[in-house]
C-alpha cells in the first residue's frame, strides 16, 4: 500500500473486504490479519486489503468487536476538524424541513452510521442538544465536538447523555450531565406535530424522549377518533396524547413506572386533556396487567404495544421471541371485533421479517384474523444508509383484527 498518511494500518484476511468496498462502516476483530503498530482506542488507521490495497480510513478500538469505524473511503481525505464540520453541517441539512417547521421542535440531528458519524448521536430539543458519545472514536473527539455543535447550532445549552450500556462495550464508562451552555430548566416541553410534552434532558430514558417514533403517533392518533384505547408500555404517554387529540374516547396508559405514569398524566395536562375523566393509568408489570384485563373481560378498540427493547444480545433473542409473542397474543384478547392493533419492536436483532411472523403465531393462538393495514417504522429523521441497515431497528405493524 501506497501511504499517503502516517496512521497505523489495519490489514484484512484474504476474501474480507467486500464489506468495506460495498461501504459497510463496520470491521469485525474477525476480519483483520494484522495491525501495524499499536493504535490506541479511538485513533485513526487506515484499513487495507489483503493484497496492500489502501480501502478506507476509520478509527480502532481493540476493546470492541467492532474493531474499525470506517469514516471515509476517500484516501486523500484528512479526518480533521474541517471533514468533522462538514458531517455536521450535511446532517443539518438533511433535517432542514424538520428545524423549519415550528409545529415540530425536537428531531435527531445526527444519527451515528447512518449520517457519516458512526457512535455519535445528536437530537434537538428546542434550544438545546442533548448527545451521546457512544464509541471510543467519538469520545476521543468530544471536545472538539461539542465545540462544533456549539458553533453551529447555536444551542443554550447541550446536555451529555453517554449513559447507554453500549458504551462499556468500547471499554467506556457511563457519563450525563451538562457538558456546555446553560442547564435545561425543569419545565421544559417539546412541541411534537403541534402536541406539547414536558422533558427531562438530564434524567429521562435515552436523551429525553423517544423522537423515533413521532411519526407512528401522528399515525396512530389519525385512526383513534371513537374508540377506547390501551396503551401498554405508555412511558411518556406520547402515544395516549395523540390518541387524545385524534379523538379516542378514552385511554388507559399501562407502564411499570409510577413516576412515568405521572409524567403521562402531566403530558396530558400539557394538552388540555383531563387524566381523571379521559385516561386512567395502571402500574405494574405490563404482561400481568394485561392478564388480569383479560380475566375482567375488558375489551378495547385500539392496543398500542410499544414496549422497550427485549433483545439485546443474540443470547436473548429466543426469549425476546417468546416475549413479543405473549404480548401480541395478550393484545389481541383485549381487542374488540373490527378493532386496531399498533405493535412494535424496537430490537434490531429481531428482523421485520421475523416480528411478522411472530405478531402471526400470536394471531393463530388467539383464533384472529389479522390484516396488517400499514407497515411502520423509524422517523426520517433516523434514515437507514442502504449499506448499513442495521441503522433500521424500530418496525411496527398497525393492523385490523376480525
Amino acid at each position: 500500500m501506497s501511504k499517503s498518511s502516517n496512521l497505523p494500518v489495519v490489514t484484512l484476511h484474504p476474501g474480507k473486504e467486500k464489506p468495506v468496498r460495498q461501504r459497510h462502516p463496520w470491521v469485525f476483530s474477525g476480519a483483520i490479519a494484522s495491525v501495524d503498530g499499536q493504535p490506541a482506542a479511538g485513533d485513526l488507521v487506515d484499513v487495507a486489503a489483503a493484497s496492500g490495497e489502501w480501502l478506507a480510513r476509520g478509527y480502532f478500538n481493540a476493546r470492541s468487536q467492532i474493531v474499525v469505524r470506517l469514516l471515509t473511503w476517500e484516501q486523500p481525505e484528512p479526518c480533521d476538524v474541517d471533514f468533522w464540520r462538514r458531517r455536521l453541517v450535511a446532517a443539518a441539512a438533511r433535517r432542514a424541513a424538520l428545524a423549519a417547521d415550528p409545529d415540530t421542535t425536537a428531531y435527531r440531528l445526527v444519527y451515528a452510521e447512518s449520517d457519516a458519524a458512526p457512535g455519535l448521536i445528536v437530537d434537538r430539543y428546542g434550544d438545546w442538544l442533548a448527545v451521546q458519545f457512544l464509541t471510543a472514536g467519538v469520545e476521543a473527539r468530544r471536545e472538539l465536538l461539542l465545540g462544533l455543535l456549539a458553533e453551529l447550532c447555536t444551542p443554550a445549552g447541550i446536555v451529555d447523555r453517554s449513559d447507554a450500556s453500549v458504551r462499556r462495550q468500547e471499554g467506556l464508562p457511563l457519563r450525563s450531565g451538562l457538558a456546555w451552555g446553560e442547564r435545561p430548566p425543569a419545565d421544559l416541553e417539546l412541541r411534537e406535530n403541534g402536541l406539547r410534552f414536558p422533558v427531562d434532558l438530564l434524567g429521562g430514558q435515552k436523551t429525553g424522549f423517544y423522537l423515533d417514533q413521532r411519526e407512528n403517533r401522528r399515525i396512530v392518533g389519525q385512526l383513534a377518533a371513537g374508540r377506547r384505547v390501551l396503551n401498554a408500555f405508555s412511558f411518556t404517554g406520547a402515544f395516549a396524547v395523540n390518541a387524545l387529540a385524534g379523538g379516542a374516547t378514552h385511554v388507559t396508559n399501562v407502564d411499570s413506572s409510577y413516576d412515568a405514569l405521572l409524567g403521562a398524566e402531566a403530558a396530558l395536562r400539557c394538552n388540555r386533556f383531563d387524566p381523571d375523566r379521559q385516561a386512567e393509568g395502571v402500574a405494574g408489570d405490563v404482561f400481568q396487567v394485561l392478564r388480569g384485563f383479560r380475566d375482567e373481560g375488558r375489551v378495547f378498540d385500539m392496543v398500542i404495544l410499544d414496549p422497550p427493547k427485549f433483545a439485546r444480545s443474540k443470547a436473548e433473542l429466543t426469549g425476546a421471541t417468546r416475549g413479543y409473542k405473549d404480548i401480541n397474543l395478550l393484545g389481541l384478547r383485549l381487542l374488540a371485533p373490527d378493532g386496531l392493533l399498533a405493535t412494535f419492536s424496537c430490537s434490531g436483532l429481531v428482523t421485520a421479517d421475523l416480528f411478522q411472523k411472530i405478531v402471526f403465531g400470536a394471531s393463530v393462538d388467539a383464533g384472529r384474523d389479522v390484516q396488517i393495514i400499514a407497515r411502520l417504522s423509524q422517523g426520517a429523521d433516523h434514515p437507514v444508509l442502504l449499506s448499513f441497515p442495521e441503522g433500521e431497528y424500530l418496525k411496527g405493524l398497525l393492523c385490523r383484527a376480525a
